[in-house]
């Protein structure tokens, strides 16, 4: 049995690394934190999740000269013309917390009737061979709800206690993390991704 493909992951999230790792072990695929190479994440600049992906992924490439795999994901709510978007995990300010994030998006809605409280999580997920890969394969899924006006539930992080899926009734941080991820917009994005990663497409 051949060994499998080092790639690096762009992030430390330890949950993160252990639930893609297990999706793409059978494809070969072993992945390592970037952490254990010393990067640091770049400034996320761009104007899109993919934009953002692709800057994280390419960065983790270029410092190693492996392949890399990155995600950015974020909420976008239709009554704030598509914010927080790309700007989710900073909402209140640089280095905010999930907390902080979500006490200035619940003040920001404070005003908006409960039919208008669309929203929807975002994330796009990049693969790329080099740091200078020209042709990267991009995933991105969407997960659509509407928000509360009260925080609901201790699992999940982020938006997770107001957001709630399109035909259930629970916010994502009182569904089970199995149920979660199974539907979510990161799990309908590494699905894609998954079918997207031939053969062909690894480094040799």
């Amino acid at each position: 049995m051949s060994p499998a493909t080092p790639v690096v992951l762009a992030s430390g999230n330890r949950a993160k690394l252990r639930e893609l790792s297990e999706l793409l072990l059978p494809l070969g695929l072993a992945l390592l934190p970037q952490t254990k190479f010393g990067i640091e994440p770049p400034p996320e600049t761009g104007d899109s999740f993919v934009d953002n992906a692709l800057l994280k992924a390419r960065n983790a490439a270029k410092r190693t000269s492996l392949a890399a795999l990155a995600d950015d994901s974020g909420l976008e709510v239709d009554a704030l013309g598509g914010l927080p978007g790309v700007r989710s995990a900073r909402y209140a300010g640089e280095g905010a917390t999930d907390a902080e994030n979500l006490a200035k998006l619940l003040l920001a809605l404070r005003d908006v009737e409960a039919h208008r409280r669309t929203a929807r999580y975002r994330c796009a997920i990049a693969f790329v061979t080099s740091g200078a890969n020209s042709a990267p394969i991009i995933a991105e899924a969407s997960w659509e709800g509407v928000l509360l006006d009260h925080a609901r539930g201790n699992g999940g992080f982020g938006y997770d206690p107001i957001f709630v899926p399109s035909g259930q009734r629970l916010t994502v941080a009182e569904l089970p993390p199995a149920a979660k991820n199974a539907v979510s917009h990161r799990g309908r994005a590494i699905a894609a991704l998954l079918q997207k990663l031939a053969p062909g497409a690894m480094p040799a």
